[in-house]
């Protein structure tokens, strides 16, 4: 079962397929944490632990006077409060009528539920009933009234605990949370590093590992949106843990808006987490029987390393975050028109540049910014959300069908956060913009943000988006949003309410994207927030796939992808083929290795087909032909990190189907030296006893002239899936500066 309760000791055993977590409510009524790890019984472990009396840690009241043990501030627990003797960080702050900021939370039941719980107005992780169980953990504070129910669900297969938590004032005084977190995870022993992942606009998902140290380290944002800076996801791992050996911990935060993931290590040694919305703007009032739900935490724990700390994040995300028909429908090959156009275009230059898309395989063409209102450059017409017919030289409907008349589907980008100074949508509806009143906001873009906290800008922009979109064949969008929010203030909220602003205004996005989605089941919708500026869970519940980087050079691309990887699955991630010299790096590098690099993702292209040699349309038919036969490998199959962007000369991946009957190993020089040591591939995901062949996949195979493949490459040699697990083979060295390999591995 993965419930085990007992009811005589009021201990909660949570089981996964490799894992066990525990909670215990003692005679005080404090629910404490007991373990979290590998796979063990249902016995009571709290037992294990080791009070004793600790200077300057005070005693709650009702434990008396000789009990110097007990103490909040050294107990590990499972859900922390703020003045109660715990000087650790703590998951809840709340103020009280009297200005007091103390809250003492108390066990007083639980539930079990079949299936998975659901989160009104927030993504959350979704399975059916037999996939799924969810324990709710009640506690109150026997002072203030105040409930707070926990919730735990228990996806078995994947490994997967969820954590969300509801929050509820029953009383007749207001109640102001301060701070209030989704998780709080304590360890009472172990000495860990934590993996984050940091960053800025076109250089997202930089991979950083370092010692949780005694005192307080953090990630987050005040953004508005997760942002560039840092991902609301980290991996908690012991001292020397890799990608295959070592107890490691993965949080992912279901979350689009601002957020803060804390780790302290205190004077005993014990490491506390907690991650949820950021405390700094972030306050909420709760009057006579409201309620706030927080957003979710996806836990997951493994015994043998970070590798499959991501493949359980993979699994989930693709199959129980992703919605709709798209979650694991092959997604189209497409072209962007930015970095071939700009804003310079019109409507027979989008025509022309489908045409010959379509001959090179390409199967839809998204129509970039430029297309609406008078917006020539980024100054203006931000939304103003109506076809330029005159730019276009016809109408949308008739530039849709056009396109598709070629054989093409449509796509188009929008972004409907943002709004122009100069817009006939300002001009109407000034009060829409964030800002503080009596002051200018601040610009960026040369655009403000509209206030999606109100409920009349919601409906004003789902009306106008299915207005557009109605009998148009639309097959794609792209929602993008181009600045980070700040001038934090809602003309629809009160003085003492602001502090509500920016948790209102992500629950008004989700609303949004839901209608649309809703609306249009068909279409897929593709996240953006100036490329990887809002990667994360929550927004993959609305959109399938996002831009992983407004960096399209395959170079920088492989420390963002690679970065990425550990959280989000292959199919989470926009990859683009462009133009080289690449326009944000004035790299050049072989068209063979941006196909490569591209194909770690959901493939398409950015670029100039105009401005292609014959051999360059001839190879991208080539790379096209390529994606389309391994895409279901490359789409669904589990990932491997073999060597990183960050050490070495070449970076290696491999994606491997579940069943273990291929793989696709890809190699890409990041560095070249002569005379250079061999590149060895242990490869993983395979079959002991199995035999395989390997070869390079059809347009490498003429890419390596008057050069002595590597053994294992020619024609009916096979090697075994434990050699190729413990010995590996040796990649073929580079011909020239950035050589990509594609090596493809076949059961025979």
């Amino acid at each position: 079962m993965a419930i085990i309760i007992d009811d005589q000791h009021r201990i909660f055993t949570l089981q996964t397929k490799n894992s066990t977590y525990q909670m215990k409510a003692d005679a005080q009524n404090v629910l404490l944490h007991s373990y979290y790890g590998e796979k063990t019984d249902s016995s009571d472990k709290s037992l294990l632990y080791w009070r004793a009396d600790r200077g300057f840690s005070g005693n709650p009241y009702e434990i008396g006077k000789l009990d110097r043990t007990y103490s909040m501030d050294s107990l590990a627990q499972e859900y922390s409060c703020f003045g109660t003797g715990d000087y650790r960080i703590t998951s809840l702050r709340v103020q009280n009528k009297d200005g007091s900021q103390v809250s003492q939370l108390r066990y007083v039941g639980y539930e079990v539920q079949e299936g998975k719980y659901a989160i009104p107005g927030l993504p959350a992780v979704y399975a059916q009933n037999d996939e799924a169980d969810t324990l709710i953990l009640r506690l109150a504070d026997p002072y203030s009234g105040l409930e707070v129910e926990l919730y735990y669900g228990i996806l078995t297969e994947t490994d997967i605990i969820t954590r969300a938590v509801k929050i509820t004032n029953p009383g007749t005084d207001d109640l102001v949370l301060q701070k209030a977190a989704s998780m709080n995870l304590d360890f009472e022993y172990g000495d860990f590093q934590w993996i984050s992942f940091y960053g800025r606009h076109s250089m997202e998902m930089n991979f950083q590992k370092e010692h949780i140290h005694h005192g307080i380290q953090s990630v987050g944002s005040v953004r508005g949106s997760s942002s560039h800076q840092y991902n609301p996801f980290v991996i908690l791992c012991e001292d020397g843990a890799n990608e295959t050996m070592g107890s490691c911990y993965g949080f992912s935060f279901v979350y689009s808006g601002e957020f803060l993931i804390e780790a302290e290590k205190d004077q005993l040694d014990r490491t506390r987490l907690i991650c949820g919305i950021h405390p700094d703007n972030f306050s909420w009032t709760l009057s006579h029987g409201d309620s706030l739900w927080l957003p979710e935490v996806m836990m997951t724990y493994s015994g043998n390393g970070i590798g499959t700390i991501s493949q359980n994040l993979h699994k989930t995300i693709r199959e129980h975050v992703c919605r709709g028909k798209w979650k694991n429908k092959r997604r189209p090959i497409l072209i962007n028109n930015w970095e071939a156009t700009y804003f310079n275009f019109t409507g027979e230059k989008l025509i022309e540049i489908a045409k010959q898309a379509k001959t090179l395989g390409i199967e839809l063409f998204a129509m970039d910014d430029g297309w609406f209102g008078n917006r020539q450059n980024d100054d203006a017409a931000l939304g103003d959300w109506f076809p330029n017919e005159e730019k276009l030289g016809c109408t949308l409907k008739e530039l849709a069908e056009r396109i598709t008349a070629e054989g093409m589907q449509f796509g188009i980008w929008l972004e409907p956060e943002g709004i122009s100074e100069d817009s006939d949508l300002y001009r109407s509806h000034p009060d829409w913009v964030v800002g503080a009143p009596g002051r200018k906001p601040c610009l960026s873009r040369c655009q403000w943000i509209l206030d999606f906290s109100r409920t009349d800008v919601q409906d004003y922009m789902i009306e106008r988006i299915c207005n557009l979109l109605d009998g148009i064949p639309v097959s794609f969008v792209k929602w993008d949003c181009n600045r980070a929010i700040c001038d934090k203030y809602s003309g629809m909220l009160d003085s003492s309410r602001q502090g509500e602003f920016a948790h209102r205004y992500v629950l008004g996005l989700y609303r949004v994207l839901e209608k649309l989605t809703e609306k249009f089941p068909e279409i897929l919708f593709e996240g953006c927030g100036g490329g990887g500026g809002r990667f994360d869970a929550g927004m993959l519940y609305y959109t399938p796939q996002l831009w992983g980087s407004d960096t399209t050079d395959a170079i920088e691309r492989l420390s963002i992808q690679y970065g990425a990887s550990f959280g989000y699955p292959v199919s989470a991630m926009g990859t683009h083929v462009s133009m080289v010299p690449n326009h944000q790096t004035g790299r050049v590098t072989p068209l063979s290795t941006r196909g490569c690099v591209a194909m770690a993702g959901m493939f398409g292209y950015e670029l100039d087909i105009s401005k292609l040699s014959a051999e360059e349309k001839a190879e991208i038919k080539e790379q096209i032909a390529l994606y389309k036969k391994y895409s279901d490998l490359i789409q669904n199959g589990d990932y491997y990190r073999i060597s990183s962007p960050l050490e070495g000369m070449c970076t290696v991946w491999e994606i491997a189907h579940p069943s273990g009957k291929e793989a696709l190993v890809s190699a890409v020089y990041h560095h070249v030296q002569a005379n250079p040591a061999p590149i060895r591939v242990k490869v993983q995901g395979l079959n002991d006893e199995a035999s395989y062949q390997l070869s390079l996949t059809e347009n490498f195979k003429e890419n390596y002239p008057n050069r002595r493949l590597p053994y294992g490459f020619g024609a009916g040699e096979t090697i075994t899936g434990a050699a190729l697990k413990q010995v590996g083979f040796v990649v073929p060295e580079a011909a020239n500066g950035f050589q990509a390999w594609q090596i493809y591995i076949c059961a025979k």
